[in-house]
């Protein structure tokens, strides 16, 4: 019986394990983020395009880096290494942006 009441706690436990493997965005750093993306894409495209450039590249980042390294890729007073930058924008070319 002891084993069933285990079970039942262990398995929702175990099912929220491949949402704890993506990395949260530190506190209003994705805010931020789509803040400057978006002003900066709406420069050469419409603004809808740009929010859904932008949307796309921010939940890439989420899904393929931690949050010490969004941190890192974020942080306006210490460039991220090159390696990191070089990674990221690989990442995020999926995003094509459709004119």
């Amino acid at each position: 019986m002891r084993l069933t009441h285990l079970f039942a706690f262990a398995a929702p436990l175990a099912l929220l394990l491949p949402l704890s493997a993506q990395a949260a965005w530190p506190a209003g750093a994705k805010a931020s983020y789509m803040k400057d993306c978006v002003g900066a894409a709406s420069q050469s495209v419409n603004p809808t395009v740009a929010k859904q450039h932008c949307t796309c590249s921010a939940d890439v980042l989420e899904k393929k880096f931690t949050t010490q390294e969004i941190s890192q890729l974020m942080d306006a007073k210490t460039p991220a290494p090159k390696d990191l930058q070089v990674r990221a924008l690989n990442e995020i070319a999926i995003c094509k942006v459709q004119k």
